[in-house]
């Protein structure tokens, strides 16, 4: 295709192109990506007076916005060509422009050695690229994340076309169901599968005699005798309708009828969520270091998912047997836990009948550093000691085997690939966020960057947690393979380099089922819409009102001469990738902007010397020097205080009492609960384009995606829906409504935990059904963590020891 639009050019749309490779060789840069390059793209056509089409429509054009990278060298130029979602080709366009030649990825990553001179000729590549199974692979990028719904199909199909071995199978799978080694739904009365298809149709006749109310108690016996235990039901319409679609899978088998039938079998009773960073307690730990959205949603998902639980198990029957389903939430003790509960090795989840935060220490390899909390850039020494002492803790907590392991972040999928393995037990993965496309180069400058953020020991992390889970949730399609014109988080693991560490050839299968797009929920008892006034206390509601507008605090920076502009509210810690850096420097140099608006942020801290390390600090300083700047102290309320979920949820319903707006201005942003929590409370809200957050807002909502590379572009179009709103009094209602309504129907935890559990399922019987498919990808990711991940661990450990004795000293 790119060699045949080369050789398709005539002789000006040559030398159009030489000219373009010419100017990218004036920067005196070799190396570029693709907003650069459609930047200088642009300013050429300008420059050259080139008509409009010429920059999207002409053979060039094509070329140049289908090139996410680019490297120049004098033996010729290296593209990375992108010709549609998850496909990457690499080619090499010779130094005269007269063609195009197909290259190798283990080329590419060579050529990237050299760009930074750490080419090393003979280095260690990764490469999963074998352990695709052909037959279970999606083959239409559009269907990438609905992994669930090409195995429903595919699992349907094999019943179809070998039906006496999948049915063995599948009554196999019900009769291993067990819960304390008690049997659930098939006893050894029924012996095989030909056999359960006739003990079916004697239960249904037999139920049909009954109410469909009668209670399961009442009949119990008769079922027994006939082979079934209980778990098929609590009422006798509730056992003929389960018992039905099992006998429509086998007789008929059909997507639906297998996910309903699947929906209805009690397989998971002990579930652990994994969350290891920062502080997980339900109290006073907000706005701590790494201390944020993880911890709210980690707690939400554990209440609802308990919830979720008993439902099922009640209408399965089974909570008359006293079975009742156990949730725990898997983080590491702090000894000095600074006033907080994170000392507790034990927390009862509020709100639960059976739901538990469990503290497991991380192994003393030096007390002085152990009992302290450790950033999430330097635990990973200690998590497999920390695996090891949870498994143990784990197993006499739960007085048995977990059935699901839950991965959160990319330190909890490690543990929970760890615990997995070692456990045997269906593993599920929840990245978030991966910190690799949020670093731009942080692969290929990894040595540059490893004392702070030791990337080698994390990215060789996540490629292991990341193709041992069994399936991986995701917020988005974006998460796993961007758009026309990003890169997914995801299908940045596909191929890469860390110079004189290893090539990653092939790093992950992007067209896997394994990948399943399950948005978060949020609380609707924290997070609801500002118009729900019953739900809402006036003198609640007037504090947080005076917080946000009127009250003098030291942890309160700027004030507000005129309080009745409308408010744009940003909730987020000051980082670089947050950006509020970026947003009050495109507030600062508006004066439209700052004629109708005020901005305020609520954040966590708001001095240098709060800092936890020099990059924060240097970003809080570029706030205070923007604001100075920009003289916006009469403009700006920044507000530097870690604000319990309650008063958070009431922040954002007083800036929509007043019809303010949010802008979320990060550079990049998997997803982002805040947006969640500020459009369910009604508030108009401005997402960054990079990343999966635009998913959440839909495209015919014109104009709410942003670019905060663009900040003239960004402020246009925040004042442009202003102007509206002015002259269109319902217009702010009518969006409020909109947004508010489409995050209570699309994005809550009822949804959520459903889906999970029923890819648990799903996929559990997928490993029951063809265990072999892992057994050889399993030893090679064994072998990358103890050839790879232990020693950088190991090397992490040292720095820890050596800079413990210098404070010491």
């Amino acid at each position: 295709m790119y060699e045949c639009l080369v050789t398709c050019l005539d002789t000006d749309e040559k030398i159009t192109l030489c000219q373009f490779i010419l100017q990218l060789s004036a920067t005196n840069k070799r190396y570029f990506l693709r907003n650069e390059i459609l930047h200088i793209f642009a300013d050429y056509c300008q420059r050259k007076q080139k008509p409009a089409y010429f920059y999207y429509s002409s053979s060039v054009g094509r070329l140049i916005h289908n090139t996410h990278e680019m490297i120049l060298e004098s033996e010729g130029t290296w593209f990375v060509f992108r010709p549609r979602i998850a496909s990457q080709e690499v080619w090499r366009l010779q130094a005269d422009c007269s063609g195009f030649e197909p290259v190798t990825p283990q080329a590419w990553l060579d050529v990237s050695d050299r760009l930074v001179n750490r080419y090393q000729p003979h280095i260690l590549e990764i490469d999963f690229q074998p352990f695709y199974p052909k037959s279970t692979r999606i083959t239409d990028p559009r269907n990438i994340g609905q992994g669930l719904a090409f195995l429903n199909r595919y699992l349907c199909d094999q019943l179809l076309t070998d039906g006496n071995y999948w049915l063995e199978v599948l009554f196999q799978a019900l009769y291993q169901l067990t819960y304390d080694q008690k049997p659930l739904l098939i006893s050894d009365r029924i012996p095989c599968g030909i056999h359960l298809t006739q003990q079916i149709k004697q239960a249904l006749k037999f139920l049909e005699q009954l109410p469909p109310e009668e209670p399961y108690a009442n009949f119990r016996p008769h079922l027994q005798e006939l082979g079934f235990e209980p778990g098929w039901g609590n009422t006798s319409g509730r056992i003929s309708e389960t018992l039905e679609l099992l006998e429509q899978l086998i007789r008929s088998p059909q997507p639906a009828i297998l996910e309903a039938f699947v929906t209805r079998i009690p397989a998971i009773f002990r579930v652990v969520l994994i969350s290891i960073h920062g502080w997980v307690a339900q109290q006073d730990v907000l706005g701590r270091d790494e201390t944020l959205g993880q911890v709210i949603y980690v707690l939400e998902q554990a209440r609802s998912l308990e919830n979720k639980l008993q439902t099922e198990l009640k209408l399965a029957g089974l909570d008359l047997l006293g079975i009742q389903p156990h949730v725990i939430i898997l983080t590491r003790l702090i000894p000095n836990c600074e006033g907080t509960e994170c000392n507790l090795r034990l927390e009862k989840i509020d709100d639960t009948a059976n739901a538990w935060i469990l503290r497991v220490p991380f192994g003393e390899f030096n007390p002085e550093i152990t009992n302290n909390w450790i950033s999430k850039y330097d635990i990973w020494p200690y998590l497999e000691q920390f695996a090891l002492d949870a498994e143990k803790q784990l197993l006499a907590q739960f007085q048995g085997c977990p059935d699901l392991i839950v991965g959160n972040y990319s330190d909890g999928n490690l543990v929970a690939s760890l615990l997995s393995q070692s456990l045997k037990v269906t593993q599920c993965n929840i990245a978030h966020t991966l910190e690799k496309p949020k670093h731009l180069f942080s692969n290929l400058y990894w040595q540059d960057l490893e004392e702070h953020y030791h990337f080698s020991a994390q990215f060789t992390a996540d490629l292991i947690s990341m193709n041992a889970a069994d399936f991986i949730i995701t917020s988005s399609y974006q998460e796993i393979v961007g758009t026309p014109d990003t890169i997914g988080q995801y299908e940045s693991y596909k191929c890469f380099t860390m110079p004189q560490l290893y090539h990653v050839v092939d790093g992950i299968d992007l067209f896997s089922p394994k990948f399943n797009m399950v948005p978060p929920g949020v609380s609707e008892n924290i997070f609801f819409p500002y118009s729900h006034k019953h739900r809402r206390d006036v003198e609640f509601t007037n504090q947080v009102h005076d917080l946000l507008f009127t009250r003098k605090h030291p942890q309160i920076l700027g004030h507000l001469d005129q309080p009745h502009k409308r408010p744009i509210l940003n909730v987020a810690p000051i980082t670089s990738v947050k950006n509020l850096t970026g947003l009050a420097e495109c507030f600062g140099k508006n004066s439209a902007l700052q004629e109708h608006c005020n901005l305020i942020f609520i954040t966590t801290k708001l001095y240098p010397t709060e800092a936890s390390n020099p990059r924060e600090a240097e970003e809080i300083q570029k706030l205070h020097d923007i604001i100075n700047q920009y003289e916006l102290h009469g403009n700006i309320r920044c507000i530097g205080m870690r604000l319990p979920s309650r008063e958070l949820g009431e922040a954002y319903r007083v800036i929509a009492d007043t019809q303010g707006i949010y802008v979320h201005f990060a550079r990049f942003e998997s997803f982002g609960r805040s947006i969640l929590e500020a459009m369910v409370s009604g508030l108009p809200t401005f997402v960054t384009k990079f990343g999966g957050a635009v998913e959440i807002i839909e495209e015919r909502e014109n104009g709410f995606h942003i670019n905060p590379t663009d900040e003239k572009e960004t402020a246009n179009q925040i004042l442009s829906f202003i102007d509206k709103c002015d002259t269109q009094p319902q217009l702010w209602r009518e969006v409020s409504q909109g947004m508010s309504q489409r995050i209570l129907d699309k994005y809550n935890w009822q949804i959520n935990n459903s889906q999970m559990l029923l890819l648990a399922k799903i996929f559990s019987f997928w490993n029951f059904a063809a265990p072999e498919n892992n057994a050889a990808k399993h030893r090679y990711i064994e072998t990358l963590f103890h050839l790879i991940f232990k020693p950088r661990s190991q090397i992490i450990l040292e720095q820890h020891m050596q800079n413990s004795v210098i404070v010491k000293k």
